[in-house]
């Protein structure tokens, strides 16, 4: 039951101001463990600044399995304590293990079901899993319990999932404001409000929120890798990749490659965009070693390079555990369309648009394949309600 060390920050992480609290405070912990080997409080302690720790520094494949050996050598001595339940439960959501993260949770709940932190990990399973229902049941009531920067968020991913983009603008607006200025909860919020924005075609608004989160914490870097995303949509590709080049110094982030291949491919430089590639796949691997389920960033990311076999064996392996999902489906349908299988595709952007999402992305998609199929008026009709949404043609 030894408690895995502090992965040791590096570059500009290094210099943030908590970073030296936070080596002096798990080193106190530590050495109440030392003192007494079934204190549950102190181990808990450290599991939640480990859990901090990784999505501050993207460290997942280090973290999620220290934390989970933390956690697992508390139930060791309380089997039934709600927190490492509850916590090992959010873990496995990192780790995209939905399934088992939503078991914990209906066992943490069980527990104590008046603790509002196990409705945010169920809405957040339910999520993944496609019971949108559900999860709009367990957010309401996380609300009820404890009105916050963590409940609202998850009513303005639920809101977005529904097709309500002012709703979903308007509720993350509230996590913001219940959020402490410079802390990485509230910086998270803010970046989700920028990706709002994005995906609204509110350029400006986007840009203004990574320069705050930034101006409270400069080694945020999503914000800098919204701001490249920000300036990739503007064409100023170079300016793009220096940004991500930020970005991808500070945290080993797949998604900061991911954009610089895609970026690279704009440009017509398709070698630099193939090797960027395989950087990607090898960051997934790596995640994927650590318990990370990345099945559907691989569909994904084959789709992109046209190697659509390779796309459609992963794409298969994710939807065979979670087929209700939307963004699955989603990927799935453009799989099979781009193997010329329209008649799949429809009937996977079907279950992808049963919430009455209004993503640009997902109703272009559908737009598509209407018109494959020969319906040429919902095909118009759909990319007007894309263009509502945002009137820019690349996301």
């Amino acid at each position: 039951m030894s408690i895995p060390p502090l992965f040791q920050r590096t570059g500009e992480l290094s210099k943030a101001d908590e970073w030296s609290r936070t080596i002096e405070k798990v080193d106190e912990l530590k050495a109440k463990i030392s003192k007494d080997p079934n204190d549950v409080k102190a181990r808990l302690q450290i599991a939640t600044i480990y859990m901090a720790e990784a999505r501050i520094t993207g460290e997942h494949p280090y973290y999620y399995p220290a934390v989970l050996k933390i956690l697992d050598g508390v139930l060791s001595i309380d089997p039934r304590n709600f927190e490492a339940t509850t916590f090992k439960a959010s873990v496995k959501m990192s780790q995209h293990q939905f399934a088992e993260a939503r078991d914990l949770a209906e066992q943490a709940r069980q527990i104590n079901p008046d603790n509002a932190y196990v409705y945010g990990v169920l809405v957040d399973a339910n999520v993944e899993l496609g019971d949108y229902e559900q999860a709009v049941a367990m957010s309401d009531k996380m609300q009820a319990m404890k009105p916050s920067l963590e409940s609202y968020s998850r009513a303005s991913y639920l809101r977005e999932i529904y097709g309500n983009y002012p709703g979903a603008i308007s509720a993350m607006q509230l996590a913001v404001d219940a959020g402490l200025p410079g802390s990485e909860p509230y910086c998270w919020s803010k970046y989700t409000l920028a990706h709002l924005y994005t995906i609204t075609g509110q350029l400006d608004k986007a840009e203004r929120e990574y320069a705050e989160i930034l101006a409270v914490r400069p080694s945020y870097a999503f914000a800098l890798g919204g701001q490249a995303h920000v300036q990739r949509l503007r064409k100023q590709y170079d300016k793009a990749l220096a940004t991500l080049d930020q970005a991808a110094a500070i945290m080993p982030e797949f998604s900061f490659h991911e954009e610089m291949a895609e970026i690279y491919a704009l440009q017509g430089d398709q070698q630099k965009a193939a090797d960027k590639y395989v950087e990607v796949v090898t960051m997934l691997d790596e995640d994927a070693q650590s318990g990370h389920s990345v099945d559907l960033e691989m569909c994904k990311l084959y789709t992109k390079l046209g190697k659509l076999d390779s796309a459609a064996v992963y794409g298969q392996r994710e939807y065979s555990k979670r087929p209700k999902n939307i963004d699955v489906n989603h990927a799935m349908a453009a799989v099979a369309f781009k193997q010329d299988n329209v008649k799949k595709a429809q009937e996977y952007i079907e279950v992808a648009m049963r919430t009455g999402s209004k993503n640009p992305e997902l109703l272009r998609q559908a737009s598509e394949i209407e018109l494959a199929m020969g319906n040429e008026q919902e095909s118009k009709k759909l990319i007007a309600e894309a263009r509502k949404v945002n009137p820019n043609p690349v996301l």
